[in-house]
This record gives C-alpha cells, sequence and structure tokens, in this order.
C-alpha cells in the first residue's frame, strides 16, 4: 500500500477521519447495534435449538399458525407477519438511515462517499457472480437464489466492530456505516424488482396517495401542527399503515413500504432564531426523523427484528445426513462461497482497483490489513439474506432449509474470520497509540 502522503492537487484521501459530529454519530450507532447483534444472536440459537428439539413440531406449529384480518383480506401465518410486518420497522429505519446518510452523512460528500459506494456494489456483484457459477447447472430454482450472498447485516457487523474495534481508526466505522447502508439499498431494489411475481398496479398506484400524503404531513408538520406537533403522529401512523397494505397488497414485498416511508421524513429541521443583538441566525433542531429512531429503535432492536430471525432461522437440521445433503447442494455452496468470499473478494478488490487506477489513496491510519478485516465483515449476510432465501424457495422446496444454514454458516465464518483479523489489527493500533502517547 502506497504511503505517499495526499497533496490537494494531485491525491484525494479516503477512508479519512470524519468530522467529531459524524464520528459521535457512528459511536452511537456501534453502541445500540451491539446489543442488536446480541439479541439476534439469542434468537437464532433458541429457533435452531427449538426446531431440532423433540419438541419442533411445536415450533413448526407456532410459525405456521394463521392469523387473519378478513375485513382487509389479509390472510398471513406468524412467520408471514414477522417478515412482511415487524420486519417493516426494521426497514423503515433503514430509510432513515439512508436519508441521513444523503443528507448529514458521509453520503452527502462524493469524494468521500465513491470508495465505500462502489465497494458496496463490488461486494453485490462478485457474490452474486460467483453463486451463478457455482449453480449454472443446476437449474433456473436455484438460479432464483442469485441475491442471496449480496446482503450485509448491519446490526451483526457493527455489532463484531464495536466489541472487537475500541482502536481501530474511525474511518474504519464510517466506512463499514456506508458500505452497509449502501448495501441495505441495493438489496432493497433487488427486492422490489426481482422479487415481485404477481404485480397488481392498481394497489401500487393506490399506494401513492397515502404516502405522498405522509410525506406533506412529515415535512410540513412545525406549520400544520405549529401548537401541537404531536398530534402529527396520530395521523401519520394511520397513513403508514395504509400504505403498507396497499404495497403488501400490489405484490411488492412489504418491507418497500417501509423504505419509502423512512425516505419522506424530514432528517433536520430549519428555524429563524432571533438574536438579542444583530441579524436573525438559523438554528438546527432535532427533526422527526430523531424522534421516529428514538420512538422505534428500541421497537426494531428488541422485538421486530429478533422475532423475525427466531421464526426464520428455525431449520431442522435432520443431523449429520441433513447436513450433507446441505454441503452437497449448490445453493448452500454457492451461498457459503458467495458470503466468505464474494464479499472479501468484491469489497476489497473494487476499493483496490479505486486506488491504483484513480487519485483516491487511503488514509495513512488505514493499513490494507484493516480493509482486509472490515472486506470480511461484510460477509455477514443474516437477516436480509434470510429475508431474499424467504423470498427466493417456496417452503416445500429443499433449498429453502438448505439456504438457511448456508447463510448462518457462512455469516458465522465470517464473523469469526474477521474478529481475528479485527483483534490482531486492533492490537496493532493499540500498541501504536501507546507508543505516541510514549
Amino acid at each position: 500500500m502506497s504511503r505517499t502522503p495526499a497533496t490537494p492537487t494531485t491525491l484525494r484521501t479516503i477512508l479519512g477521519r470524519g468530522s467529531r459530529r459524524e464520528d459521535r454519530r457512528i459511536g452511537e450507532i456501534l453502541r445500540r447495534e451491539t446489543v442488536g447483534g446480541m439479541l439476534l444472536l439469542v434468537a437464532t440459537a433458541l429457533a435452531l435449538l427449538w426446531a431440532n428439539s423433540p419438541w419442533a413440531a411445536g415450533y413448526t406449529t407456532l410459525r405456521d399458525a394463521h392469523l387473519s384480518l378478513e375485513a382487509l383480506h389479509l390472510d398471513l401465518t406468524v412467520g408471514e407477519w414477522a417478515a412482511d410486518g415487524l420486519l417493516a420497522i426494521f426497514f423503515f429505519l433503514v430509510g432513515l438511515e439512508l436519508k441521513k446518510e444523503f443528507v448529514v452523512g458521509d453520503l452527502r460528500d462524493v469524494s468521500r462517499a465513491v470508495v465505500p459506494v462502489a465497494a458496496a456494489f463490488g461486494g453485490v456483484a462478485v457474490p452474486a457472480l460467483i453463486y451463478v457459477l457455482v449453480n449454472a447447472s443446476a437449474g433456473p430454482e436455484a438460479l432464483r437464489g442469485w441475491a442471496i450472498p449480496t446482503a450485509t447485516d448491519i446490526a451483526f457487523a457493527l455489532a463484531v466492530l464495536a466489541v472487537i474495534g475500541s482502536h481501530l481508526p474511525s474511518a474504519l466505522r464510517t466506512f463499514l456505516l456506508t458500505l452497509a447502508v449502501v448495501d441495505d439499498l441495493i438489496a432493497i431494489v433487488i427486492i422490489a424488482l426481482v422479487y415481485t411475481d404477481d404485480l397488481q398496479p392498481g394497489y401500487l398506484l393506490a399506494s401513492i396517495v397515502p404516502l405522498a400524503l405522509f410525506a406533506v404531513i412529515a415535512q410540513r408538520r412545525e406549520r400544520l401542527f405549529r401548537h401541537r406537533p404531536g398530534a402529527a403522529v396520530l395521523l401519520l401512523l394511520p397513513l403508514a399503515l395504509v400504505t403498507w397494505f396497499c404495497v403488501h397488497a400490489s405484490g411488492v414485498h412489504a418491507t418497500i413500504a417501509g423504505v419509502l416511508l423512512g425516505l419522506t421524513v424530514p432528517v433536520r429541521v430549519r428555524t429563524r432564531t432571533p438574536e438579542t443583538h444583530g441579524a436573525p441566525r438559523t438554528a438546527v433542531q432535532e427533526g422527526l426523523a430523531e424522534t421516529f429512531e428514538h420512538r422505534l429503535r428500541p421497537l426494531s432492536t428488541v422485538v421486530a427484528v429478533p422475532l423475525f430471525a427466531f421464526f426464520s432461522a428455525g431449520v431442522a437440521l435432520g443431523g449429520w445426513e441433513g447436513i450433507r445433503a446441505t454441503a452437497a447442494d449448490p445453493v448452500a455452496v454457492g451461498i457459503t462461497v458467495g458470503l466468505v468470499a464474494g464479499k472479501t473478494v468484491g469489497i476489497l478488490g473494487t476499493t483496490a482497483l479505486l486506488t491504483r487506477t484513480t487519485r483516491a489513496r487511503l488514509d495513512p491510519s488505514v493499513g490494507w490489513a484493516d480493509l482486509t478485516g472490515i472486506a470480511v465483515l461484510g460477509g455477514i449476510g443474516f437477516t436480509v439474506s434470510l429475508l431474499v432465501a424467504e423470498l427466493s424457495f417456496a417452503t416445500a422446496s429443499p433449498h429453502h432449509d438448505h439456504a438457511k444454514v448456508a447463510i448462518l454458516t457462512g455469516s458465522l465464518i465470517a464473523a469469526v474470520l474477521a474478529a481475528v483479523i479485527l483483534r490482531v489489527r486492533n492490537r496493532h493500533h493499540r500498541r501504536r497509540a501507546v507508543h505516541r502517547v510514549g
């Protein structure tokens, strides 16, 4: 790696240190995602234990029990409610995070965002290509799962980094968050475009009305509800539910409604505040996005995502015979290799290509070994990968359970490898910090 210092006229430093405000925001995200990652791990372990115990029939009965709303013609199983309903809360927060990155985060600065954004696309393309190559002769059904290994789980990845990386450069945290957010955006587009089998244009067009009303009220809340701004939520909630229903009925996966709603919420509100002396100044107050995140983040972290993981990750391994059958399935092989090797090669290779063919250079505080650990960490698919697996294969298909086992296996391997690499790098940076202080 070149350590030549960047100059304003020739080189552009990437993975540089962000602003103090940005570093503080990343730190807050890491702390809360640590809790979310632990709860995901517990929910997954409980689901696997129950699904492979003598009481496995009880797990299946609970997951497949129907909860119907006849007035709305909704007849979904408990597992489907978790995937289509509860997970929409998670994707709403993803939409908010995307909006924040584009408005106040690193994605607003093209020169800082170009490399993690390109790395995210590389981290999607290479795993998909590996999966397709592995399953080229396996038939069209197997090829439906090409998008499964393309996702990065924000909660798990940031949780690992928070536990391991106490002395890692803050630029790596920003890089991982930006990459994971863009990765989620790509996954959202893939789900909307690829996994919509029976599109109902009427419902899709109808969803525009409540979505537009939601956007107007969210954007003009301070004007419309000047004396009672909290009353806006009483209107926004039913509009969000109507939008979700219309998107679900249209055939597009209902979690897309959550993302669209999140993107309409203002991230910051500017108001004119008079000064005692001089001209009025512009002050920034907390926006509706912060209000929603404060109220919904605990619901998503503690309830929505763990319940989805619980009802999605409970696959029967079938003993050694089942494990051998999974290992022999090209779908499982493509997913595992795609997550572990594909993500690493895609993220690291794209970054290396840009630094060698453009004026961009890594910040001197960041080494290629650091970036390798982050690239491997990107192979933790889990939440979104499980969702794509649900959409790719019918429950009766043997690929359905094999894909989920492969997701859990690949994510675990990626997490362990990344933890080893990043722990070594963390010690290196800690020694350097002590040496500088000394």
